[in-house]
């Protein structure tokens, strides 16, 4: 099988692999689709992000759909052939979070892909794949593309859970790549009657727009845009910052009303805060790390056709193409969600 394998900072390679078969309790899968995310592109364009750095070579890719290639023995509730969207998250199940109901803070998550451990989390870029039944939620109905959205639709489901009640909440998004417009339509679907979206680029604020932003705000323009909304001690009530970015947290955080919930799921690295306003405030901020129970909440809005998460898939790449496909990713002036077809 074909692999996608990062060895280094701009070192990308496509490698052959030995063909994988699944132990009892496993499930084969042959991939379909898989998306470059934003943590993809940092280990390709950077051999990591933060403290956190490639030390041998590892498989890319966690957002991901595939279709049911075997079963091993004692395997049921899935069929060959079947398109199924694949859960990178596979908590351990016996530590204390996982008991506490806490599964994406286990402390032996093998989540695809992931450098943070060592040896590293090998991903799941490749042609076949041996998962967990229980990764496997079935996506009848589907593209394999939207399939493989339900992973970062998940990020933002789990932080919209996180903010509490929505309806109606007015809502700003701050960061308007793939996380920030999911977050828009997750805000919608949870009852949020005002959203306004912050970016520096055009293009990502067109098509926030086109999902359902009720205002963008282009703050390289417009520096000062979110400065109205901090009249009268604020405006919104809930802050998804999604680019990591301390001006945009900081701005947000000015235009936010008292006990606003400010959730941060950009993850750019270590920022410094405005204390005296949050305390002045009274607002909460709060983390929003990965996901669990909401990726098959995700699959299943999408099948009922209550998130639509196809006007983001903007280009799908073949397999042996993967490497333009990485560059064009890496242009947030002409790419949304970068797509590898299998």
């Amino acid at each position: 099988m074909k692999a996608l394998v990062i060895h280094a900072a701009k070192d990308l390679r496509l490698e052959d692999r030995p063909d994988p078969a699944p132990g009892p309790g496993q499930v084969l899968l042959r991939l379909a689709t898989g998306g470059i995310c934003g943590s993809d592109l940092h280990y390709v364009n950077h051999g990591g992000f933060g403290a956190v750095r490639l030390k041998e070579p590892m498989i890319l890719g966690h957002e991901v759909s595939a279709h049911v290639e075997a079963l091993g023995e004692g395997v049921t509730g899935l069929i060959p052939g079947q398109l199924v969207a694949v859960s990178p998250s596979r908590p351990c199940g016996s530590c204390k979070f996982c008991h506490e109901g806490l599964p994406n803070h286990c402390l032996d998550m093998r989540f695809y892909g992931s450098a943070m451990p060592f040896p590293h989390v090998q991903g799941a870029f490749r042609q076949l794949l041996v998962a967990d039944p229980s990764q496997c939620v079935d996506a009848t109905g589907l593209t394999p593309g939207e399939a493989a959205m339900a992973e970062p639709l998940a990020v933002t489901l789990h932080a919209t859970r996180r903010a509490g009640e929505m309806l109606g909440a007015r809502v700003l998004v701050t960061g308007c790549g793939p996380i920030g417009l999911l977050s828009i339509l997750a805000a919608r679907r949870a009852g949020a009657t005002e959203i306004v979206a912050a970016d520096l680029s055009d293009y990502t604020l067109g098509l926030a727009r086109q999902i359902g932003a009720d205002k963008v705000v282009n703050l390289r323009s417009d520096p000062d845009g979110l400065a109205p909304y901090g009249a009268g001690k604020g405006h919104f009530d809930v802050l998804y910052e999604c680019s990591g970015a301390q001006p945009a947290l900081v701005a947000g955080i000015a235009a936010m009303r008292p006990r606003g919930v400010v959730l941060q799921l950009g993850l750019g690295g270590d920022m410094s805060l405005p204390m005296m306003m949050l305390t002045a405030k009274e607002l909460d901020l709060r983390g929003s790390f990965r996901f669990h129970p909401e990726f098959a909440t995700g699959v299943a809005l999408m099948q009922q056709g209550l998130i639509d998460v196809k006007p983001l898939i903007s280009h799908t790449i073949e397999l042996a193409d993967a490497a333009s496909g990485f560059d064009l990713a890496s242009d947030r002036g002409r790419a949304m969600k970068v797509q590898i077809r299998f």
